[in-house]
């Protein structure tokens, strides 16, 4: 039997090019349904840069080994929450790793083939960005599985629209169902007076939504404090709720949940 066999529903999380926020959405997402009362696993496959277990501060943790297979690292005591990223392996955080492809693919296997992830509501799968061969590796792995289908993470920048756009391509290459389009670092919003500054642009990712017919699933302004959970490994949601960032993850997992014909708590 999988050991991905007691796993209900696999989110991916992508995004066309690096440094929108991809893994800060993952973490906060899982975070997020995690407070809504479901069991939840994050995994991280992206082998060059996994900033996973720093933005959930478990980086001093340890991987263990069961008779079904790696035993994930778990961010809380009630077990609602486990995570499985290659940072666990290595010695030191600032250590690179310098693989060749097939031996990158060989560990994304393992990782989606060995770890002993129980019963568990959502798995949450954060990816390197681009379409490479990593990619190709998870969806091989999850073609008989019950994946729900990819959030796609971009700026509002012209560029990662651009790059965004080609991991729609993608997902359609691979059918993969889009969930929605998420526009992060939308603006910076003042902490005095509240208003808005597009100190890039706005409305990239609502356009590239509008265009090709899917869901626009929000807009995350810079907010400070959104980088302070981040890097603190808590919810934004259970610190700062009323914040515009917790209502975009708010209506996220109802989103997500009422796709899935799950109830919140």
């Amino acid at each position: 039997m999988s050991v991905l066999s007691g796993v209900k529903h696999i989110i991916l999380v992508l995004s066309g090019k690096g440094g929108v926020g991809k893994s800060t959405v993952s973490t906060q997402l899982a975070l997020a349904l995690k407070e809504a009362g479901f069991k939840v696993g994050l995994l991280d496959v992206d082998l060059c840069g996994p900033s996973v277990p720093y933005l959930l501060q478990l980086e001093d943790r340890d991987v263990h080994k069961c008779d079904e297979g790696w035993v994930p690292v778990y961010a809380d005591s009630d077990q609602k929450l486990a995570v499985m990223s290659i940072g666990f392996l290595l010695k030191d955080r600032d250590a690179s790793v310098v693989w060749r492809g097939p031996k990158k693919n060989a560990m994304i296997k393992q990782f989606l083939t060995d770890v002993y992830w129980q019963d568990i509501d959502f798995l949450v799968i954060d990816t390197p960005p681009g379409t490479s061969d990593e990619h190709i590796t998870v969806m091989e792995n999850l073609k008989d599985l019950p994946c729900d289908g990819a959030l796609l993470v971009t700026t509002s920048q012209a560029v990662s629209v651009e790059d965004c756009m080609k991991e729609l391509s993608f997902c359609k290459k691979a059918n993969i169902p889009v969930l929605g389009v998420l526009e992060n670092l939308s603006g910076f919003v003042c902490p005095v007076c509240s208003e808005c500054t597009n100190i890039f642009s706005s409305g990239g990712g609502k356009s590239l939504a509008n265009l090709n017919n899917i869901p626009f699933l929000g807009s995350i302004p810079i907010d400070p404090s959104l980088g302070e959970c981040g890097e603190k490994g808590k919810s934004c949601i259970s610190v700062k709720p009323n914040s515009p960032a917790s209502k975009v993850f708010k209506d996220l997992v109802l989103t997500i949940a009422q796709g899935s014909g799950m109830s919140v708590d």
